[in-house]
């Protein structure tokens, strides 16, 4: 149910009550807390987090190992050939681009803030060994590596597998309750799916002001080293803050294609440069020896890492995790609902298996290399000539990148573009979010007005402001470990939900089921003969549609209905058809047809004029690639339909027999 705006276009919204009037209302209700009693949210989420720390960590640790575990499986096993769309989907953007989004939707603004801050906050205080040791140097990389690595890629990878199946091989709306379509089936569309996208809406909005309010503290500690200017007061806060988030805005406001793909290459360009420099600047072959052997210990103690509890540890060692591990994947999973749906969206047209491997390995290989660069040649410095001042500096975070830098030539043009890089992650993190709440918000629409992306992005902006000029950093830190909990359990259920649809999806193309055939019986070969002389136009196709598919369609619907089936035929606008037969407890038989074009191939490659053909392809729920059937008579069909709906009905007959098979019961009385 949209808002009742007026209809004027300017005021025109997408915008779903039930979801986004709820949810602007929690978000208001939690920052009203943190504003006018900052120290009671503070006690009350830190009571919360002690709580989870103390009792769950666990289960965090536990949770994260199954999604990784679920996402190998997947990429090593043939479902990693079904595609995230029709089984013809071409992919939307090119590799470059895709992984430039990827990259800087993900983990923009930690890799500036944590890429020097974390191996020395591990150097100068190891969780084993002796501080400052070859020892504690090389548990520090691993640390950071198994913190920024795999695990926190497969969260995010999870989500966005799961919403990009669902959103665009079943054509559901880009949202997060589409992931739980298989447990909940129409109950996705009622009050349940809302209360879904309410929680999902308030984690991302938390979720990326906790990133934001780092990258506020981050940059204010450039600009001072810059400028020497005080960059501690409100005043620099929030113009810094309202400049950022009106680029943000702008960004979003031209769209995913144009200003947040191309934000982000240049991005990843300027990302790279820096990266290069302090690399050439820096002990450029320890740093390369150190990349290597920080790759190999990281994989040979990838599984005892994913475990690791502490359950034979002592104090300090549980608090370390819970200060550490526990909170990184808590800071994931709350950032899984927007880089999700972000990744997601701009994956349409590729293959499972390409998805896992894109999402799992390039980024975190990019992840690795930074923070071997910059981990490894601060601790290298650290020990060669600083005299430890990188290390004893490690509490505060907020500057220890400009110190490092100021360790190498042209410290003041590095610096530079360390600020400049901040500001563009700061932007490419929040016009993504943008996007992506004004996306859930309106329950998957992709085309929304202007107006709407840039509230987000002032929403957005509002938060950061208000939670870092009441010292509200901390409690957000801990209300965002505790949204993880719930959603970590939504995200175990479309996991679940997935694995099933995935299934059948691969029983749709196995030889076990009849063959349901697109092939013409040879009726009627003149009017074939003319088609093939004579290219169809838009309007050809749209009249074969309505003359001779649609009075088949709607025979055979009053057929099943006189025979106790429900079944139905819709039109669209744009001249598709379906009839839906609603199955329950399973995916509903949808068959359809739409007009469309398609460019023939030039006869020679002088033949410069290009020539189109406009046919009438069927569609199906499973995301299959359609045919035409515009040589098809009306009883044709009709055949064809019942080809197809016979295979419908064998699937949900294989599926029931193989479930009592598995039963209990039925495998002890064979």
């Amino acid at each position: 149910m949209p808002l009742p705006f007026p209809k004027h276009p300017a005021l025109r919204t997408t915008l779903s009550a039930p979801v986004f009037i709820p949810g602007l209302a929690l978000i208001a209700l939690l920052l009203g807390v943190c504003a006018f009693d900052p120290g009671l949210a503070e006690r009350f989420f830190l009571a919360g987090q002690n709580w989870i720390t103390h009792n769950l960590s666990w289960y965090y640790i536990l949770t994260v190992a199954i999604f990784l575990g679920f996402l190998v499986v997947l990429a090593a096993s043939p479902l990693g050939d079904i595609r995230l769309g029709p089984d013809d989907a071409t992919p939307e953007y090119s590799y470059p681009s895709w992984l430039a989004m990827l990259f800087a939707a993900g983990m923009g603004i930690g890799l500036l803030y944590f890429g020097v801050a974390e191996p020395m906050a591990h150097f100068a205080a190891p969780v084993e060994g002796a501080a400052g040791s070859p020892g504690a140097a090389r548990a520090a990389m691993v640390t950071t590596f198994f913190h920024w690595g795999l695990h926190a890629w497969a969260i995010y990878a999870t989500v966005g597998l799961a919403l990009a199946y669902f959103g665009f091989r079943y054509n559901l709306p880009l949202t997060i309750r589409s992931a739980l379509y298989p447990l909940l089936r129409q109950r996705t569309h009622g009050p349940i799916g809302h209360v879904i996208d309410i929680f999902a809406l308030v984690c991302t909005v938390f979720g990326i002001a906790t990133t934001l309010g780092y990258g506020v503290l981050q940059l204010s500690a450039g600009v001072h080293r810059l400028t020497g200017i005080d960059t501690t007061t409100p005043g620099f806060l929030y113009t810094t803050i309202a400049i950022v988030m009106s680029m943000a805005g702008i960004s979003a406001a031209t769209g995913v294609g144009r200003g947040v793909k191309r934000l982000s290459e240049f991005n990843l360009l300027l990302a790279i440069g820096l990266l290069l420099y302090v690399l050439a600047a820096g002990p450029t072959q320890h740093v390369l020896a150190s990349f290597t052997e920080n790759l190999g210990a990281y994989f040979r103690e990838i599984v005892p890492l994913s475990f690791r509890t502490f359950a034979y540890g002592d104090v300090v060692q549980r608090e370390w995790l819970s200060g550490w591990t526990i909170a990184y994947w808590a800071w994931w999973v709350s950032w899984a609902p927007f880089v999700g749906l972000f990744i997601a969206r701009i994956s349409r047209g590729r293959t499972i298996r390409e998805f896992i491997l894109g999402v799992l390995l390039v980024p975190s290989a990019f992840n690795f290399l930074w923070m071997s660069v910059f981990g490894n040649s601060a601790i290298w410095f650290d020990t060669h000539g600083a005299a430890q001042t990188l290390s004893a500096a490690a509490g505060g975070a907020d500057a220890l990148l400009f110190n490092f830098l100021d360790l190498l030539p042209f410290s003041t043009i590095s610096s530079g573009v360390a600020v400049l890089l901040v500001v563009v992650f700061f932007v490419t993190s929040a016009d993504s979010g943008a996007l992506v709440l004004d996306s859930i918000a309106s329950k998957g629409q992709d085309e929304t007005p202007v107006w709407q992306r840039l509230m987000w992005a002032a929403i957005l902006g509002l938060t950061s402001a208000l939670l870092m000029s009441v010292g509200g950093l901390k409690a957000l830190q801990a209300m965002t470990l505790i949204a993880a909990l719930p959603f970590s359990l939504i995200v175990l259920a479309a996991c679940m939900g997935l694995w099933r649809a995935l299934l059948e999806d691969r029983l749709y193309a196995s030889r076990e089921l009849s063959p349901a055939t697109n092939f013409w019986s040879g009726g009627d070969w003149r009017r074939r003969l003319d088609h093939l002389l004579n290219l169809s136009s838009p309007d050809e196709a749209l009249a074969f549609i309505q003359n001779v598919a649609e009075p088949a369609l709607r025979e055979l619907a009053g057929d099943l209905q006189a025979r106790g089936k429900r079944a139905r035929v819709d039109t669209t606008p744009d001249g598709a058809l379906t009839l839906t037969v609603p199955r329950k407890h399973r995916r509903d038989f949808i068959y359809g047809l739409r007009p469309q074009t398609r460019t023939l191939a030039r006869l020679s490659p002088t033949h410069k004029v290009e020539r189109s053909v406009t046919e009438p392809v069927t569609f199906f729920e499973d995301g299959r690639a359609g045919y035409d059937v515009k040589y098809m008579s009306h009883e044709e069909i009709i055949a064809d339909v019942l080809r197809q709906y016979e295979r419908h009905v064998q699937l949900g007959r294989l599926n029931e027999t193989a479930l009592v098979d598995s039963a209990p019961g039925h495998a002890s009385q064979s």
